[in-house]
């Protein structure tokens, strides 16, 4: 049962971390209506590692050209003599909101917002915002001519992804598009901007694996577990793959499809589920 687990919430894991529908919501409401427990960190391990993977695989030459031109930048004192330049410093400074809050109150967030119900208001109310920044961004800049302003609106709305439901590129894209970002180019600064969060937890659950595999016994009394912590390698490895090669084909997909595409989709998507878990919940209770 936990191999099949497994290999289903990857594959959920790397389609919704990348498309605009909360992979968030996906992770708590798909074991809920299914009757799963697969909480655990073996299961946090490999999601986050996966999509660590996709994101890093999909986008390192990008990252590699962003690093070069920091290092120029610096050498030749002008570190936002080009767009490349300025882009590298503006996803720096856009993570620092997420990152902030995703330290401070992650455990709170955790405790207290897994409801199934807060998940749905969140993926109505946040299709309604992708579905009107759609409409009303007139899509006439680029990531060339993106400045601090754009970095610090677009970065605080990521740290709202904290939240089931809210997804963190349907709200990174819908402000990009909010600031009259085009559609290619806020999906591409939203994924940028959202590798080194994503890259951040993966590390974070990396280093929780390890202290479980040198203690197992410490570890699961300092996190209130019962027993003994057991790693299961081969779930590890299933989830992890599962959650890259399908996050490394979404964001392939993703962003052919907004060429020439609107998210409506996605917003009719979100409000379906939320019409979904609405009703199971109140025939079925919690």
């Amino acid at each position: 049962m936990e191999l099949i687990a497994a290999s289903v919430l990857g594959i959920i894991q790397g389609l919704t971390e990348f498309l605009p529908v909360s992979s968030s919501a996906h992770l708590i409401l798909v074991p809920w209506l299914l009757g799963w427990r697969p909480e655990g960190i073996i299961f946090d391990v490999s999601l986050h590692l996966g999509t660590a993977i996709a994101v890093l695989a999909f986008f390192w030459k990008d990252w590699l050209a962003l690093g070069v031109e920091v290092v120029r930048g610096i050498r030749e004192r002008d570190p936002l003599g080009n767009s490349r330049r300025r882009l590298a410093w503006y996803l720096a400074l856009g993570t620092l909101p997420a990152m902030f809050v995703g330290l401070q109150y992650e455990k709170f967030v955790e405790a207290n917002f897994r409801s199934p119900l807060i998940s749905v208001a969140t993926l109505v109310v946040f299709a309604v915002f992708l579905y009107v920044a759609d409409r009303i961004g007139d899509r006439s800049r680029t990531l060339d001519n993106l400045s601090i302003g754009d970095s610090l609106w677009v970065g605080c709305s990521q740290a709202l992804a904290l939240i089931p439901g809210v997804s963190r590129s349907g709200i990174t894209i819908g402000t990009s598009l909010l600031r009259n970002v085009d559609r290619p180019s806020a999906a591409r600064f939203s994924f940028l901007l959202s590798t080194p969060i994503i890259v951040g937890a993966a590390m974070l659950q990396g280093w929780h694996l390890l202290e479980a595999i040198r203690d197992p016994v410490g570890f699961s009394a300092r996190q209130g577990l019962g027993g003994v912590i057991e790693i299961r390698w081969e779930v590890l490895a299933l989830g992890t793959a599962s959650a890259a090669l399908t996050g490394f084909a979404c964001i392939r997909y993703f962003l052919r499809y907004i060429q020439s595409r609107s998210f409506l989709p996605f917003v009719v998507y979100r409000i379906g589920l939320a019409a979904v878990v609405l009703i199971v919940y109140l025939r079925h209770g919690a």
